[in-house]
């Protein structure tokens, strides 16, 4: 994933960006950057890794460094960012979020030519930022460059530029797969992927773009350059698992729909089953914690916390690029309870089961300090299809993601020409799925959230929601 915080004002705005930028720090393990621009000063840029340190840490030294009235800052789960470009549209700083997918046909189809080449990674693979500023460049103006990137991009690109007059121009992805919201204080304007971020910040809302909408924000005020087009698919994942739970997105707080999504599953699973004999309903730290608190609420089964991640130290398992050093972070991190395992039957709800790779060690863990039964419910549906927006459910096959690997192992190929019955868990194939998973990681009984329970928690128009993971369609 990835997220920013931008801000422009008639003081310094150091500060904001630099805790701005750190509020976003749940949404990337590699890379974050902080530009501020100073109109007698010009630019000043640093670029971290954060994979083993966290974004404050390595930032507070360059905090003295800093001065302005103006600037951008990210998170980023891939490239070092954000990027100064020098082109015959000026000199301007620019940060994206997203995913491009048919960066080599881009590349081929407008840079072939020998007169352009770009800084290779050490992956051998293109700065994503860095191509979106080439698309950009090929306008006469920074508008219909972001629009002319956009419309030729194969995901999504939603980015901030800072430019040498030290004014913001925002850009939601054309479908707005991800919120761009501005806020403001007595003495300017901020723009953010998180609303909390520039709530806890001082300033109050102001506006949220809608999708491709692009905005030029200014310590005066904002205003539409570009205007919001009809259509509109935002990440469903933004309620269910990443959003931070202060957050509000078209409207809906974070918080409130996983409360409301777990009650729905148990308000379902009554109907169908009735609730299940358990002494405990439990979250998988952190975000599965409030959808299986509204699963307690409803059900008026206790809730209790059988183990507590140990977070000081490695706040994100996945941190660690090595992937033994991942795992054996994962185990340190379990710290348990156990006076509410032993001997207990348990009932565990997860945001999501998207690879598998770390809950089935769960499971292990569990058992091994002495639990008697372990349950599992996801809050969302089986995830069939790697996500092509976002770097959420990534991988480099859909036969990364648990289920699709089981279809593969029950059926073979002929299993893949019936996803959609499998992903409903009602079905003969969707039953036998539930069997092979609850199998293969040791649960007593798994559950899934519908698709049309997800969408009903998240209360929004739902067919501007985007909910290719499950269903494939755009």
């Amino acid at each position: 994933m990835g997220g920013f915080f931008g801000a422009v004002s008639r003081r310094d705005i150091t500060l904001d960006v630099f805790f701005g930028v750190d509020y976003h720090s749940h949404l990337g393990t590699k890379r974050a950057g902080m530009i501020i621009h100073d109109a007698k000063d010009g630019f000043q840029r640093q670029i971290h890794s954060i994979e083993n340190t966290p974004f404050r840490t390595k930032f507070e030294r360059d905090l003295s460094e800093f001065h302005g009235c103006s600037g951008i800052g990210c998170i980023s789960d891939t490239d070092p960012q954000p990027l100064l470009v020098r082109s015959h549209l000026g000199l301007y700083a620019i940060t994206t979020v997203g995913i491009i997918n048919n960066d080599e046909e881009l590349i081929n189809k407008y840079f072939s030519d020998h007169h352009h080449q770009f800084m290779a990674m050490s992956s051998g693979k293109v700065n994503s930022t860095e191509l979106a500023a080439a698309l950009i460049n090929q306008k006469d103006d920074l508008v219909s460059g972001i629009l002319h990137a956009q419309k030729e991009i194969n995901g999504s690109l939603t980015l901030l530029i800072l430019t040498e007059r030290g004014e913001i121009i925002a850009a939601r992805d054309h479908l707005g797969r991800l919120p761009v919201l501005i806020g403001k204080n007595n003495d300017g304007y901020c723009v953010s992927f998180e609303s909390f971020a520039y709530h806890k910040t001082g300033y109050d809302d102001a506006y949220e773009l809608g999708p491709q909408e692009i905005v030029r924000i200014t310590a005066d005020g904002y205003e539409t350059l570009s205007p919001a087009g009809k259509d509109m698919r935002v990440c469903a994942f933004l309620w269910t698992y990443y959003g931070y739970p202060n957050s509000n997105y078209q409207g809906m707080n974070v918080e409130l729909m996983r409360y409301r999504n777990g009650q729905i599953m148990a308000e379902d699973e009554e109907k169908r089953t009735g609730l299940p004999d358990v002494d405990y309903i439990a979250g998988v730290p952190d975000s599965g914690i409030p959808h299986a608190i509204g699963y307690s609420n409803y059900s008026k089964l206790p809730f209790a916390r059988p183990f507590i991640k140990y977070t000081p130290t490695w706040p994100r398992s996945f941190m660690p690029s090595n992937q033994d050093v991942r795992g054996q972070v994962a185990k340190m991190k379990q710290v348990p309870v156990p006076e509410f395992i032993q001997g207990k039957k348990l009932l565990f709800v997860d945001d999501s089961i998207v690879r598998g790779t770390q809950l089935r060690e769960t499971v292990d863990f569990l058992y091994s300090n002495g639990a008697k039964e372990v349950h599992m419910r996801s809050a969302c549906p089986p995830i069939m299809y790697s996500c092509k927006y976002l770097n959420f459910s990534r991988g480099n096959s859909d036969m990364d993601l648990l289920a699709r690997r089981t279809i593969q192992e029950l059926e073979g190929d002929e299993g893949h020409n019936h996803i959609e019955e499998y992903a409903d868990v009602h079905t003969c194939r969707g039953k036998c799925l539930l069997d092979a998973i609850c199998k293969k990681m040791g649960f007593d009984s798994l559950g899934y959230q519908s698709l049309e329970g997800m969408l009903k928690a998240i209360g929004i128009d739902r067919d501007k929601v985007c909910t290719y993971c499950w269903t494939g369609k755009e």
